[in-house]
């Protein structure tokens, strides 16, 4: 188990208990006392929790919805796949709209990679984590919708996004989402992100849905698009045939990685 997948478990039990202790916790994780107090004091440092003398309690502002940088763990190498393959359906020089989340941030990172030395990308986002990478490579003009930002995601959420994306066109727009299902469509947990999420695939003129296998025929909050707005579902090898078929009868192409 490496550090990031020790934090997210850690997070998880602080959740589910509101109180851990580090002999008990190292035992359940097959680590050192020594690791577990370290990896205890670094999310202190993050104020996501309280020490105590042998351990840690949930901290009383913290709603423990993990933020996204302990969510990057779960289903990492489908997602890295997901993302390089996503990007590589990006031409030069063209307009691209994301929100938030592990598999779009894995897009964002592969796009940087796959950038043309002579050409610029313009990425529209309301995710700040990705902004904060975008924002200083030289080539990417980064464009960043308004709102309220939400710590469990660190998308901008609220009615402000709608005043930028309003005027805006994107060539094409990368959707991570909580669910998709070729009867019901995409969907997040959150309304506010769907809303948004919404407005992204509106202004956009191809719709392409990055999600690991794991969200096809999951069920969700809020709906951000009927399936006839997506064209294209970027998945893993784990979505199944009858997969492939039900979504390719409603007009969405899959891409399996």
């Amino acid at each position: 188990m490496n550090r990031y997948e020790r934090l997210n478990a850690l997070l998880g039990l602080l959740a589910e208990r509101g109180r851990v202790e580090v002999d008990e916790v190292a035992a359940e994780l097959a680590v050192s006392g020594a690791t577990i107090r370290r990896d205890l004091d670094h999310l202190a440092g993050q104020r996501l929790l309280s020490r105590t003398r042998g351990g840690a309690v949930a901290h009383p502002e913290v709603a423990y919805d993990l933020p996204q940088r302990y969510k990057t763990v779960r289903r990492a190498g489908e997602k890295q796949r997901i993302g390089k393959a996503a990007a590589e359906r990006v031409g030069r020089g063209a307009v691209v709209g994301m929100n938030g989340g592990t598999t779009t941030t894995e897009v964002a990172r592969a796009l940087v990679a796959n950038a043309d030395a002579d050409g610029v990308l313009t990425v529209v986002t309301n995710a700040l984590n990705i902004a904060g990478e975008l924002a200083v490579r030289p080539r990417v003009k980064l464009v960043v919708t308004g709102g309220v930002a939400r710590p469990q995601s660190y998308e901008l959420v609220s009615p402000l996004a709608g005043r930028i994306l309003g005027g805006l066109n994107l060539d094409v727009v990368f959707l991570g989402v909580d669910a998709i299902d070729p009867d019901a469509g995409a969907y997040a947990d959150h309304e506010g992100e769907a809303e948004v999420n919404r407005m992204l695939a509106e202004r956009a003129h191809r719709v392409v849905v990055v999600a690991d296998s794991s969200k096809i025929g999951a069920r969700a909050f809020a709906e951000i698009c009927p399936i006839g707005l997506v064209h294209v579902l970027v998945t893993d090898t784990g979505a199944t045939e009858e997969d492939v078929r039900r979504f390719g009868e409603r007009g969405v192409e899959v891409v399996r990685v």
